[in-house]
C-alpha cells in the first residue's frame, strides 16, 4: 500500500491496523538534541483516546506511547524515532455480521475494488484509530515548535448547527467537546445525546489557530503552505472540507473587503486585518494562520441503512459495535497535530531557501 508517508524533511510513516497487535509511526528527519520523552507525547494521546465520555466509543485503550528508537538520555539523536501504541481492547467479533456487506459512508467498497479484499474489523488502515499514530508524531513536532514559541491550537467551532458564539480560549478545556464556549457546548451536548438515542450521529467544524508564526514559510507553487495544510487535514478520514481565512465566504466579498491593508506596526510592515488567514501567495505572512475543517457525522450508526454485499445482493444493515455518536471532539487533537507536522516540515524546508541562510548556518 502506498501513501502512508507524509512530509519532506520532517517525514512520518504510520503503520498498523485498528484490530492488529499495535500501530505506530516512524519519524525521520527530526533534528538531534530535542528533549523528548514518552511523557511529552502522552497528553496528546490522552486528548484523542477513546472511552472518555458518552460522546465517544467505549473502546478502552490506554494509548500509552512507547518510544522504541531515536532517543538517548532524554534527547533525540537525529536517527529515526519509532513510536508504538499497542491495541488491547479489540472486539473483532462485533464486525463478523458485516464481513460481506459494505458499510455506508466507509471505505469498505472502495478498498474492495482497489485491493480485492478488505479488513472488515473496523476498517484496518482506513479506521480512525490510525490517527493515534499521527497524534504521536504531532506531539514530537509540537515539542519542536515550542522551542520557537510557535503553537497550534485547535478547538470545536460547531457541532451540527450549534456554533460557539464567543472565543473564550480558557473554556476549551472546561467542556468535553473542546468548545471555546461552555454554553454552546451544553446545547451541543443535548443535540448529540438525542442523535445517539436515535441511533444516529452528527458532525461539526473544527477551527485551528497557529500562533507565533514568522513570515516566509511555504513554497509559492505546488507546495504552498495552504496547500500542504489542506493536504494534511484532508488526509484525515472524517474530514470533508477545508478553508483558510475567509475561505468560502471570500467568494461573497468585494475585493476591498477581502484584501488586508498593510500598516507599520512596531517599525515593521504588518497587516491591519487577517482575511487571508495568515498566508499570502502560499507563503506565511507573519499573522496567525487560521483554518477550518468540516468533519462528517460518524458513518457507523445503528439505524437501518441500505447496502449491498460483496456478492452483489441488496440488503439492509444495522451496524453493531462501539462507535462515537460524534467524531469532532476526538478529532480536534488530530487536526492540531497534522498542523504541527506541516509547520515543523516547512520550518526545516525553509532553512535552505536563501544563500544568506545557508552561509549563516555554516558560519562561513
Amino acid at each position: 500500500m502506498a501513501g502512508s508517508v507524509f512530509g519532506n524533511i520532517f517525514k512520518v510513516t504510520t503503520w498498523g491496523e485498528s484490530h492488529g497487535k499495535a500501530l505506530g509511526v516512524v519519524i525521520d528527519g527530526c533534528p538531534a538534541g530535542l528533549p523528548l520523552s514518552e511523557e511529552d507525547i502522552y497528553p496528546f494521546m490522552e486528548r484523542r483516546r477513546p472511552g472518555q465520555s458518552s460522546f465517544s466509543t467505549n473502546r478502552s485503550e490506554s494509548d500509552a506511547p512507547e518510544i522504541l528508537s531515536g532517543v538517548f538520555e532524554g534527547k533525540t539523536t537525529g536517527t529515526p524515532i519509532s513510536i508504538m501504541i499497542r491495541n488491547s481492547d479489540q472486539h473483532s467479533g462485533d464486525y463478523s455480521l458485516i464481513a460481506s456487506a459494505y458499510r455506508p459512508g466507509h471505505a469498505d467498497y472502495t478498498f474492495d475494488r482497489k485491493y480485492g479484499f478488505r479488513d472488515y474489523r473496523g476498517g484496518g488502515r482506513s479506521s480512525g484509530r490510525e490517527t493515534a499514530a499521527r497524534v504521536a508524531a504531532g506531539a514530537v513536532a509540537a515539542k519542536l515548535l515550542s522551542a520557537l514559541d510557535i503553537r497550534c491550537q485547535a478547538y470545536t467551532l460547531s457541532i451540527k448547527d450549534v456554533r460557539a458564539e464567543k472565543m473564550a480560549m480558557d473554556e476549551i478545556s472546561q467542556n468535553l467537546l473542546y468548545m471555546p464556549d461552555n454554553e454552546a457546548a451544553k446545547k451541543a451536548a443535548v443535540l448529540i445525546e438525542e442523535a445517539k438515542k436515535n441511533g444516529d450521529s452528527v458532525g461539526g467544524v473544527i477551527e485551528c489557530r497557529i500562533k507565533g508564526m514568522m513570515a516566509g514559510l511555504g513554497e509559492p507553487v505546488f507546495d504552498k503552505l495552504s496547500a500542504m495544510l489542506a493536504k494534511a487535514e484532508m488526509s484525515i478520514g472524517a474530514v470533508k472540507g477545508f478553508e483558510i481565512g475567509e475561505g468560502f465566504n471570500a467568494a461573497a466579498l468585494y475585493g476591498h473587503e477581502n484584501n488586508d491593508g498593510f500598516i507599520i506596526r512596531n517599525g515593521e510592515a504588518a497587516k491591519e486585518t487577517n482575511h487571508s488567514g495568515g498566508i499570502l501567495g502560499g507563503i506565511s505572512d507573519g499573522s496567525d494562520i487560521i483554518f477550518r475543517v468540516a468533519v462528517k457525522p460518524t458513518p457507523s450508526i445503528s439505524m437501518t441503512q441500505k447496502t449491498v454485499t460483496d456478492e452483489g445482493r441488496e440488503t439492509d444493515i444495522n451496524i453493531k459495535g462501539r462507535h462515537d455518536p460524534v467524531i469532532v471532539p476526538r478529532a480536534v487533537c488530530v487536526v492540531e497535530c497534522m498542523a504541527d507536522l506541516v509547520i515543523a516540515d516547512a520550518l526545516l524546508m525553509n532553512m535552505s531557501s536563501t544563500m544568506d541562510g545557508l552561509i549563516s548556518f555554516y558560519g562561513r
